[in-house]
């Protein structure tokens, strides 16, 4: 019985196309990576703005302090005390979540910080005293060298238009007064890729084999990463010169967030460009579109339509298929999971006797998943280079990581590791310990709140 499946004609489709891995150079794209970063770092043009957070990352969290976290993104707010334990591991108390005020319906300015007053001022009662508040608030914003954050824009499930503009910070703080309460001095506004880096100082050993964080020898630990792989993707790491605001110290590095969703890759295709033009923000977030879970979905389904038309997939609903408005991409990962499952949208498109046909769509669907997983692990290795760390093996860069693509999406985990291994090693050997970080936004903010 002669089978349909043919890897080498869906291979040469995907180079054709434009979206193999393999025609992608790792050496030459960790370079393009490095040469943005440097010219964002001195404000010349550049694809990736490399905006500072105001914030040292290598501050020593005091043992037994107490800080109260806030974390703000979507629709939710959280809220809790943290405080670290004698082993510098952080732990949450009190927490609280509620609706994001301004999701219920249109809040004004003061309504809006009061509404987040609300949710803090239980937390500042008690025997402890509340060191600072560190808020991490998800939401586009200008850090200021104060390390408060002025609001750009909200997403569309908050309506608050009134504080377009404000000071997050100064406005808490305000409603706080308001309440007449105790305000902490610290008041520390950053964003969930500085949480995540911040998270992995506390929740990452320092040290190979030492799970406690002590060190014996007197070796310090490696710097760290935050890496965000979920609905979008981002890096933030610690950096020594910063030229556009005149930042320079090396021993107490300042972090910078990348915003490597907008990295413009050189290695797309043309139907990468033909899936663009349908985005809202076309022209934009190039990387992001290649490889973060808000994507890769639509993404595939893009190329997946272009494999039928073209006859290298063929199955008796493609049709069917064609006639969808998109795919979405928490679908494709579910059936890329157990594709003889035959479950879902996509699983039920496929009699039992397309086999061949199943392979096909799962197999250049790997192919996609490998091209994000080499562009993701590019950032990271141009983000270890640039640091010149990694070198000493028993002080490996730690490499936080959150979000549920890096996590949860089939193969990608596997794939960005083996790559960052790869290219970490195509010189000489640098070390490097990658991790989930769990509650990072929570426990990044109540470190922050106590950095220096």
């Amino acid at each position: 019985m002669s089978s349909s499946f043919n890897p080498k004609e869906l291979a040469e489709f995907a180079r054709y196309h434009g979206f193999h891995y393999d025609i992608i150079d790792p050496l030459c794209l960790v370079r393009d990576i490095l040469f943005d970063i440097e010219r964002g770092l001195r404000g010349q043009s550049s694809s990736l703005p490399m905006i500072p957070a105001y914030i040292n990352s290598g501050s020593r969290i005091p043992v037994g302090r107490t800080v109260i976290a806030l974390d703000a993104g979507g629709t939710n707010l959280r809220a809790a005390r943290v405080r670290f334990d004698e082993k510098g591991k952080a732990l949450a108390e009190g927490t609280r979540k509620v609706p994001m005020p301004g999701t219920n319906g249109r809040v004004s300015a003061e309504q809006f910080f009061d509404a987040i007053a609300d949710v803090t001022e239980p937390l500042l009662a008690g025997e402890r005293k509340v060191e600072g508040i560190g808020f991490c608030f998800s939401y586009p914003m200008e850090i200021t060298r104060e390390a408060d954050g002025i609001l750009m824009s909200f997403s569309k499930e908050v309506d608050a238009p009134e504080v377009h503009g404000k000071s997050i910070g100064q406005g808490l703080r305000d409603a706080l007064v308001r309440k007449k309460l105790k305000v902490p001095e610290k008041i520390v506004l950053l964003n969930d890729t500085v949480a995540t880096l911040l998270c992995g100082t506390v929740e990452i050993s320092p040290n190979i084999g030492r799970g406690d964080g002590l060190d014996e020898y007197g070796i310090a630990g490696g710097p760290v990463i935050g890496f965000i792989l979920g609905t979008g993707v981002n890096t933030a790491y610690p950096e020594k010169s910063i030229p556009k605001i005149g930042f320079q110290s090396e021993t107490s590095p300042q972090i910078v967030v990348c915003e490597t969703g907008t990295f413009f890759p050189r290695y797309l295709g043309y139907l990468d460009k033909e899936y663009d033009a349908t985005t809202k923000n076309p022209g934009t977030y190039t990387q992001e579109k290649a490889s973060a879970g808000a994507y890769l979905g639509p993404l595939s389904f893009h190329i997946l339509k272009q494999a039928v038309r073209d006859g290298v997939l063929k199955f008796k609903k493609s049709g069917e298929f064609l006639a969808w408005p998109t795919l979405q991409t928490q679908d494709l990962n579910a059936f890329l999971r157990a594709p003889l499952a035959m479950e879902g949208p996509l699983g039920k498109l496929f009699d039992k006797d397309e086999r061949d046909a199943l392979a096909s769509l799962v197999y250049l669907s790997s192919i996609i998943t490998e091209r994000a997983a080499l562009l993701s692990a590019g950032v990271l290795a141009a983000t270890v280079e640039r640091m010149d760390a990694g070198h000493d093996p028993l002080a490996p860069v730690r490499i936080a990581v959150e979000g549920t693509t890096y996590v949860r999406y089939k193969g990608m985990r596997e794939s960005l590791e083996s790559y960052l291994h790869t290219m970490l090693a195509a010189d000489k050997p640098r070390f490097c310990v990658i991790s989930p970080v769990e509650q990072a936004s929570l426990f990044g903010a109540g470190v922050a709140a106590l950095t220096e």
